[in-house]
């Protein structure tokens, strides 16, 4: 699961885009208790959603233009333009271009061969998120993807991440950690299109940690949010359920499974 201590190629940002702050701010306070904190006036709208004082996610209000509500998963880089080169390198994209956020950090968006985006976060005064693997913040990530060992070989390279199988009852899941890291470090998975009929197209999706999976589904719909997938069962890993909210940002929510020891 994912901790605060950020190295590189590990997630170190989540932020939504909803065509509503304030009715998203309003969703998810009530789903996970988050408030939402303004970064001021010079940033465009940009504000944190923060649990305790400490922040687990950005959002901001996006138009039609920008494309639908979503989630954007931001990965740690020591250095935003090398990472936006290597994307170019190894036939990705850059959406937009590294940027310095005020003295925060500088951020870009990228896109892997399949047009998938996600973001690279190139910390300044600000690392990244403060909470991390905890209730009602940030504690796995996934990627859908047509084909695997593009994606394998796109994200090594750019980000150095590492991918491991790990075995299930009749299946196979591939997982990745940063790079030197070990298997302790893993942070997220990669599941093919042609294996979920429910993801129809390539993207990140966050997971949240909930004390209560059942709860968090039926406080969704109460909200006005959608259950893509019911509240599951996975042997070894947890409860999980597949959501989004009002305006169709995609997330999960997962009750991990207590570690032995």
């Amino acid at each position: 699961m994912l901790t605060t201590r950020f190295v590189t190629g590990a997630p170190n940002w989540i932020d939504v885009g909803a065509s509503d702050i304030d009715g998203a701010t309003s969703f998810y306070g009530g789903l996970f208790g988050w408030r939402f904190r303004s970064a001021g006036p010079e940033a465009g709208g940009y504000g944190f959603f923060e649990l305790d004082g400490r922040i687990v996610a950005g959002g901001m209000q996006t138009t039609p233009e920008q494309g639908p509500p979503s989630w954007t998963v931001y990965f740690q880089t020591p250095d935003a333009d090398a990472a936006a080169k290597a994307s170019e390198q190894a036939r990705g994209g850059v959406l937009m271009r590294p940027m310095d956020v005020l003295d925060q950090g500088t951020m870009a968006i990228l896109a892997d061969r399949a047009g998938v985006p996600f973001g690279v976060w190139q910390p300044g005064r600000l690392g990244g998120l403060t909470v991390a693997g905890e209730t009602a913040a940030l504690c796995w990530v996934e990627l859908y993807t047509a084909d695997i060992a593009a994606a394998a070989a796109y994200y090594r390279a750019v980000l150095g991440l590492e991918t491991s199988a790990v075995s299930f009852p009749g299946s196979t899941y591939t997982c990745v950690n940063p790079a030197g890291e070990g298997e302790e470090s893993m942070f997220g998975g990669v599941v093919p299109l042609a294996d979920d009929p429910l993801e129809t197209d390539g993207h990140w999706l966050p997971y949240l940690a909930v004390d209560d999976t059942d709860t968090a589904v039926a406080r969704t719909l109460e909200l006005g949010g959608t259950v893509r997938m019911p509240a599951t069962d996975i042997e070894g890993v947890g409860r999980l359920a597949r959501l989004a909210d009002p305006y169709g940002a995609r997330f999960a929510v997962l009750r991990p499974m207590p570690r032995e020891g």
